[in-house]
């Protein structure tokens, strides 16, 4: 696993309705009831490659949500063609990608070097390994959990903070919802890639705009 895959993937031509997230890419399709959810979802697990890939779908009312991976770094340049032919695959059926409805919530949890407990996480949410670094829900359905080293020089010995992966163009809306919902920016040294925020007590969230920006940001 390496960097090229998602890379890859940013720049290739033919892949508007899909945003790069935390946990890989993924695509959000509008649809007008349940039923012609259920009807692309069956088209899409019949995508050639798409079966036995590691691809999550979700049913709803009014959209079927794709994700070719559960983690980033599991994008291969071949996701590229096979999301492509999902896109293919929707327009047929007559659904429209949403990029504002993708998102990607998870959680952070810091510690010092030697006392991260991943396995912990693990057992407790019932979860199972992606990454060396990560747990995620099998059933798709929560959030996924990963560990950070805490600086050394933090007088901290533990934290947690949650991580919301957008679109790159959604991401300074979504940062407008939050501070007219009352919160406030703790850190924006990295936008317009993130932004650290707090609510009133102090619990803090980061938006972020990568992985879905970073090759544009570099062009």
């Amino acid at each position: 696993m390496s960097e090229r895959g998602w890379q890859e993937f940013l720049l290739a031509e033919g892949l508007e309705d899909w945003v790069v997230l935390h946990g890989g890419a993924t695509a959000a399709f509008r649809v007008e009831s349940l039923a012609a959810s259920a009807n692309l979802a069956q088209a899409v697990a019949e995508v050639t490659g798409f079966e036995g890939s590691g691809g999550l779908v979700t049913i709803a009312d009014d959209r079927l949500t794709v994700r070719l991976t559960r983690d980033l770094w599991m994008l291969e340049p071949r996701h590229v063609e096979l999301a492509r032919a999902v896109s293919a695959v929707a327009r047929s059926h007559g659904a429209s990608a949403d990029r504002a409805a993708v998102q990607e919530v998870q959680l952070a949890i810091a510690a010092k070097a030697d006392e991260i407990d991943l396995g912990f996480w693990r057992a407790v949410l019932g979860y199972t390994p992606m990454s060396d670094d990560n747990g995620v829900d099998p059933l798709g359905h929560g959030t996924t959990v990963w560990v950070q080293e805490l600086d050394v020089a933090k007088p901290l010995r533990h934290a947690m903070h949650i991580d919301v992966s957008v679109a790159r163009e959604h991401a300074e809306a979504r940062l407008a919802a939050a501070l007219a919902a009352g919160g406030r920016i703790v850190d924006d040294t990295e936008a317009p890639a993130a932004w650290i925020l707090a609510d009133r007590a102090g619990n803090k969230v980061c938006i972020a705009a990568w992985p879905d920006g970073a090759a544009r940001s570099h062009t």
